[in-house]
């Protein structure tokens, strides 16, 4: 019950850490208010509520079940009402924030598919919303950009930022790629990072046969990544007393 008095942004935090991490030290790294931390004046009723908790990841993991039910049962009951469109959403986000796809997938395409093609048909703006999400995710997890374009023609999807993100990806244009990963909505963001991997991959292989030796700063820009991160993730490149990387030694 305490997951009903977290706040947007708090509940976005506990979501996406799910994906990050499953140890111990999870609820220290969110930085939230805790008891231990909290600040009280006794002598101001303002302060007499009980501070923050933040809830476990078991406690999340079962949140996401209980909607996977709920969405089971809906489909079940055949109801296509505000109470089933609400839920929907509900699920589609939590999903994404977790990266769950098993979860968001399936609530993402009833939504769509047989919400949507009810006798209440979902607003503009919600249509235009979860079409760019399920476009992202065909792009981006899938790795099927001929079904993401399909998609979008279907639908008759405009937004300028998606089709950039189409763009980078079929040109394998890792700076646009990066510059519209900033530029979209956490939710899109979230989709977007399945394709991260092989984005920075792409850039790695590129630097490393057009380069000998370049700056820090260029090789975390390409990458998107700070350059301790590359080293954790297997980068074997020297980083020199000059704060340049030596990616190939000239020959003798």
């Amino acid at each position: 019950m305490r997951l009903c008095a977290i706040n947007e942004k708090q509940l976005s935090t506990l979501f996406a850490s799910i994906s990050q991490t499953l140890n111990a030290d999870f609820v220290a790294s969110l930085n939230l208010p805790t008891p231990s931390s909290s600040v009280t004046n006794t002598n101001d009723p303002r302060t007499t509520s009980t501070p923050f908790t933040s809830p476990s990841v078991t406690e999340l993991s079962t949140v996401l079940a209980a909607l996977r039910k709920l969405r089971e049962a809906i489909t079940a009951s055949g109801r296509k009402d505000a109470f089933a469109r609400r839920a929907y959403f509900f699920g589609v986000h939590a999903g994404i924030l977790c990266k769950d796809w098993e979860s968001y997938s399936p609530a993402l395409m009833s939504l769509l598919t047989v919400i949507h093609r009810a006798e209440a048909p979902l607003s503009a703006p919600d249509l235009k919303e979860y079409v760019g999400l399920l476009i992202l995710d065909q792009a981006c997890r899938q790795g099927n950009l001929a079904l993401a374009h399909e998609t979008r023609v279907k639908y008759a999807y405009r937004d300028r930022r998606v089709e950039l993100v189409l763009k980078a990806l079929v040109a394998d244009n890792w700076v646009l790629f990066w510059k519209m990963k900033r530029a979209v909505d956490g939710y899109q963001r979230s989709v977007m990072e399945f394709a991260e991997k092989e984005v920075r991959l792409h850039a790695l292989k590129c630097l490393g046969r057009g380069y000998m030796s370049v700056e820090r700063k260029f090789v975390e820009g390409c990458t998107d990544r700070a350059w301790a991160e590359l080293v954790k993730e297997g980068v074997g490149w020297e980083l020199t007393d000059a704060d340049r990387v030596l990616i190939k030694k000239p020959k003798a």
